[in-house]
C-alpha cells in the first residue's frame, strides 16, 4: 500500500485501530509519537543503529525510526505501552530486581527486543541474549545487568537457565 501526502492510513496499535491521514514521508516512530502520543517508544539515532525506537510489528522487533508508515499499515503493532502478559510481567519484574536502569533512556527498546526473545526462546543462554540484544545500545553500559534481567524474568516466566 503505498502512502502518499494526504493519505488515509489505518494503524492498529496496541490493540486499537486508528485512522490518519499522513505525509508519505513520515516513519512509524514520529507517527507513534507525535500523532499518537506514545512516546514511551523513544527517537535515538534516527538509523536504525541504536534500538532506542524498538517495537513489534506483526510480533518482529523492527526499528520504528526507519520504517515507513506505509510498510507498517494493517500489520499488528505494539509499543512498550502495549506490551503485555506473562513475558512482560516477568520482564518487568527483573527489571526492578536488577535494578538495570541507569538513566533509563533505551530500556523501551531494550525490553521489546528482550520480550521477542523470551517469547522465541524460553529459556536463552548468553549467545542467544548477545545475538538478539546487539542491536540495542545502552549509552550507560548496563548490559551486564540487562542479561541477568533476562535470565532473571526466562526463570520468573517459566523457562530455566
Amino acid at each position: 500500500m503505498a502512502v502518499t501526502v494526504g493519505t488515509e492510513v489505518a494503524l492498529r496499535v496496541n490493540g486499537e485501530v486508528h485512522g490518519l491521514v499522513l505525509d508519505a514521508r513520515a516513519t512509524l516512530l514520529d507517527t507513534l509519537r507525535e500523532r499518537l502520543g506514545l512516546t514511551g517508544t523513544k527517537k535515538g539515532c534516527d538509523r536504525g543503529e541504536c534500538g532506542a525506537c524498538t517495537v513489534h510489528v506483526d510480533g518482529h522487533a523492527v526499528r520504528s525510526c526507519v520504517l515507513p508508515v506505509s510498510a507498517a499499515a494493517g500489520k499488528r503493532i505494539t509499543t512498550i505501552e502495549g506490551l503485555a502478559g506473562r513475558t512482560c510481567d516477568a520482564l518487568k519484574q527483573a527489571w526492578t530486581e536488577i535494578d538495570v536502569p541507569q538513566c533509563g533512556y533505551c530500556q523501551p527498546g531494550q525490553i521489546m527486543s528482550a520480550a521477542i526473545l523470551l517469547d522465541e526462546k524460553a529459556a536463552p543462554n548468553d549467545a542467544d541474549i548477545d545475538a538478539c540484544m546487539a542491536g540495542n545500545v545502552c549509552r550507560c553500559a548496563t548490559y551486564v545487568r540487562i542479561r541477568a534481567a533476562i535470565h532473571r524474568a526466562a526463570e520468573l516466566a517459566g523457562g530455566a537457565r
